[in-house]
């Protein structure tokens, strides 16, 4: 359960902590009550649905500050109907894989999204690696402090939690340089 904690809050709560303003927001995937709960922390400022990959489709408009990919494995079609609604300094999180346990699917999708975003980075937490990427705001450097340590009823994420999901080992940091977009 504690697991599913972390996953959920940081799913939720890095990228709308580090995004200005986040109004229109997409959570696409597997979504449970807990996930949502999450969300709701945030329905003061932003519009938050719910949905499957045909959400993104049925949109037509630049008007998505953040998509967030539960359990969607991202690809070049996917990637390219986010682009197509995502406004240009939107941003987007999703599952990757644990350098550990699968480096070259983590660089694969580094890669992919660096086509499209200026900021591609890998962020841990509890057994999880996740990817953010940005067109304008950095996950550290932009981090929204007030709404971070605002949030209540947290089991996992803090704002010191969110800086320090990006920090990794040396020589993952080394082998990351290249590829992730700092």
């Amino acid at each position: 359960m504690k697991d599913t904690n972390a996953f959920n809050e940081m799913m939720v709560h890095l990228p709308l902590c580090t995004h200005k303003e986040a109004s229109n927001v997409l959570i696409i995937g597997s979504n449970n009550e807990d996930m949502k709960a999450q969300a709701a922390k945030h329905n003061k400022v932003s519009n938050i649905e719910f949905g499957d990959t045909s959400l993104l489709t049925s949109k037509n408009e630049k008007n998505i500050d953040v998509v967030i990919l539960t359990d969607v494995k991202i690809d070049e079609l996917l990637l390219a109907n986010i682009e197509r609604i995502l406004k240009e300094d939107g941003l987007i999180s999703f599952a990757s894989k644990a350098f550990s346990r699968d480096e070259d699917q983590l660089f694969a999708d580094l890669k992919l999204v660096g086509t499209k975003f200026s900021i591609a980075m890998p962020f841990k937490f509890g057994h999880n690696t996740s990817i953010i990427a940005s067109k304008r705001y950095h996950p550290t450097a932009d981090i929204n402090l007030q709404r971070a340590d605002l949030l209540d009823g947290l089991n996992y994420y803090s704002a010191e939690i969110h800086n320090a999901s990006f920090v990794f080992p040396a020589a993952e940091h080394r082998a990351l340089t290249g590829i992730a977009k700092r």
